[in-house]
């Protein structure tokens, strides 16, 4: 009977934690849509979320693509079919690798970030005192934040696309003997809008999810510095599990397996 207990305290947790965020998903969308508009506070959080994560970005971005161009190469190898690695490279960065690979080098930046700086300010009553001066800490706070993570995370991600494709065209050409010209011809030809839009629409539902778990945990930190830790990584794990499988259910949903 403990061990069952056990199991039904853990399920009622997590359906409370479900309702919890649901309700915050809730009050912060409707935040989204009033007035008023903190647009120099938008304009701050794009040069935080987006332009502040292109290094790490950028860099992940080519030697993934440098990585993935020689592992089709040596797969390929095997059956004759060396000549697919720009067309398997560029389907596989802009598809998959890209907005994932962006995604989850931000969760790890970004989702932190937040959650430490407004789980600092929660214990800190920061946030109280946010109430108490008639101001709205979701929409001086987390609609910001939000808002700035949608609209970079596509840019990030297209910036992200084009540097891997860059560095599979790097390695193909100076390590794998492939010819510039018709690399890139058959990068071109291969690549289709379809492709490359759905990767951006990742990036943004993956720059929602960052952004909204890094405030949820945030805004729901307690007990010190101790709370405020545990709020970071806990944001970190739940925006990237949360990828992960929103990654996996958009796939399903745009190419319609």
């Amino acid at each position: 009977m403990n061990i069952l207990a056990g199991i039904g305290r853990a399920v009622l947790g997590l359906l409370a934690d479900i309702g919890r965020l649901t309700a915050f998903t809730g009050r912060t969308l409707a935040a989204c849509v009033s007035p008023p508009i903190y647009g120099r506070l938008i304009a701050i959080q794009v040069l935080r979320i987006g332009y502040f994560s292109l290094p790490v970005v950028g860099l992940t971005a080519f030697f993934t693509g440098g990585a993935l161009a020689l592992q089709i190469y040596l797969g390929g190898n095997r059956y004759g079919a060396e000549a697919i690695v720009p067309q398997i490279v560029v389907l596989g960065i802009t598809r998959e690798l890209g907005p994932v690979i962006a995604g989850l080098m931000v969760a790890g930046r970004v989702a932190a970030a937040i959650a430490a700086e407004i789980g600092t300010m929660k214990v800190s009553e920061q946030i109280d005192a946010l109430t108490t001066l008639a101001t709205n800490p979701m929409k001086y706070l987390v609609v910001p934040r939000l808002v700035a993570a949608v609209l970079s995370m596509p840019i990030l991600v297209g910036i992200a696309d084009s540097i891997g494709v860059f560095g599979g065209y790097v390695v193909s050409t100076q390590s794998l003997g492939f010819t510039g010209s018709i690399y890139l011809k058959n990068t071109v030809d291969f690549a289709t809008r379809q492709d490359i839009n759905s990767g951006l629409i990742k990036a943004a539902v993956f720059g929602f999810i960052i952004a909204l778990m890094g405030c949820y945990h945030g805004f729901n930190s307690k007990g010190g510095a101790q709370g405020v830790g545990a709020a970071t990584t806990a944001a970190v794990v739940s925006s990237s599990i949360l990828i992960l499988a929103a990654n996996y259910l958009l796939t399903s949903i745009l190419f319609h397996t």
